[in-house]
């Protein structure tokens, strides 16, 4: 999945209830004393995982999946207190595995094996050259005629550009994919990204919230752009975006100011039946409460509609990795008429709730689940888990990596003894076994 948000290529909160697992295979101790994203990928009958193990050392386990033994290798990285340093993997068309983490607003780290699929010849590399200094939430992905992509952003929270690189697999090299950054803060603001993501109508969709500083209380303005091949850019509307796409000519969704609700990380992208984006996000209503909206391009304007009635008010700010009380996710289908969308609400629980498709409206009374993400065990240790950046030769069967940590501590340091080591698993479940995820 392509970069979205905080972490959440690599790291969601999943029900600690889940049902049994159809096989729990142990890696080994990692940290626990803060949350940070772990990557999972299998690949055809070949598994691999990255990881900071129990001292926070950067490390890559592999294994054939009919094995419970791990190979594994350690690279020359160490982690911090920092929630936003995540690592995640890719495999290029020649089975070369190539990894990339621990930076927030710090130079590229990057590592590329020499020889398909051998954890043990990774090698630190370089890419393009230029604008990598300061980067931050790394992410690959294809784009299309499965090109082989990385995004970045350059920069840092409140002053930062999108850049994107294609990678020329003769040449084992990388280069722009797009002469300028796709979004640009010019300096002002950044942007937090959710996508590209290629819809069901085969382009790629993108939706993104602005923020000024540092503190997540400044985000604004959702914004929202689609594209055939990731060069050429357009509204919803069709109109062409030049680049780099700015505040000044972006398609808005909502006009939502600094300080309004809205946060980065819980802009999310979904699809209706008719194939058409909606664009959900939280906001305060006029009484100052947080809710949810889901807007939708309709008779040539962005349409959005209200989709709770709560009495509550997350009113975050500050800076660095925040403990999320409310999270939502994008619309799906669901039968004929309806979308659902799900969320997690520190004073309400986990929620499904039901909209009537033409009108974005709720239907009926909101439902609620068994308890997934922030349900909190035994000295406030909270569930992780990744799911699969690859694809199993067998085709139901479904990977997720499960590790235990302490919340988010706005990445500093704690005070006192770190909690012990947490067990690091992967779990396989069937299809009809997958566990629920919030994003």
């Amino acid at each position: 999945m392509p970069v979205a948000v905080l972490l959440s290529v690599a790291l969601t909160l999943c029900s600690a209830g889940a049902p049994p697992a159809d096989e729990r295979v142990n890696v080994e101790p990692v940290w626990s004393g803060h949350p940070v994203g772990f990557s999972l990928l299998t690949h055809g009958d070949r598994q691999f995982v990255a990881y900071y193990d129990a001292e926070r050392r950067m490390k890559v386990a592999a294994r054939a999946l009919d094995s419970h033994q791990w190979d594994i290798v350690e690279l020359p990285e160490q982690l911090g207190w920092d929630s936003h340093n995540y690592v995640t993997m890719a495999i290029d068309d020649e089975g070369y595995i190539h990894l990339s983490g621990n930076m927030h607003v710090k130079p590229l780290v990057y590592f590329r094996t020499t020889w398909p699929l051998d954890i043990h010849s990774f090698e630190r590399a370089a890419m393009v050259g230029e604008k990598e200094d300061r980067v931050t939430y790394p992410d690959f992905f294809r784009g299309p005629e499965n090109s082989f992509i990385f995004t970045y952003r350059d920069g840092q929270s409140g002053k930062g550009d999108q850049i994107y690189n294609v990678y020329n697999q003769p040449a084992k090299s990388w280069r722009r994919l797009l002469d300028t950054p796709l979004t640009s803060g010019q300096g002002k603001m950044n942007a937090y990204l959710n996508g590209p993501r290629r819809g069901p109508d085969g382009l790629f969709h993108l939706c993104w919230v602005w923020r000024d500083n540092p503190g997540c209380e400044s985000n604004h303005d959702p914004c929202y752009a689609r594209s055939a091949d990731l060069v050429h850019w357009e509204t919803a509307a069709g109109k062409p975006l030049d680049l780099p796409i700015t505040l000044e000519n972006a398609d808005v969704v909502d006009p939502v100011p600094a300080g309004g609700g809205i946060i980065n990380g819980n802009v999310k992208l979904g699809f209706d039946s008719k194939q058409r984006p909606v664009i959900s996000y939280h906001k305060y209503d006029e009484s100052g409460f947080t809710q949810i909206y889901n807007a939708r391009f309709e008779n040539g304007a962005w349409k959005s509609v209200q989709a709770t009635n709560w009495d509550y008010r997350w009113a975050f700010s500050g800076g660095g990795c925040i403990v999320f009380e409310v999270r939502i996710n994008g619309v799906a289908p669901h039968g004929q008429g309806l979308l659902k969308q799900t969320c997690t609400h520190s004073q309400y629980g986990a929620i499904e709730l039901l909209l009537d498709e033409e009108t974005l409206k709720p239907v009926g009374e909101p439902r609620r689940r068994p308890m997934d993400g922030n349900q909190e065990i035994a000295r406030n240790m909270i569930v992780r888990r990744a799911s699969d950046l690859g694809r199993a030769t067998e085709q139901d069967a479904q990977y997720t990596l499960e590790w235990m940590t302490l919340p988010p501590n706005r990445d500093r340091p704690r005070e006192g003894d770190p909690p012990p080591p947490s067990m690091l698993y992967v779990v396989k479940k069937s299809d009809n076994k997958q566990p629920s995820m919030n994003e």
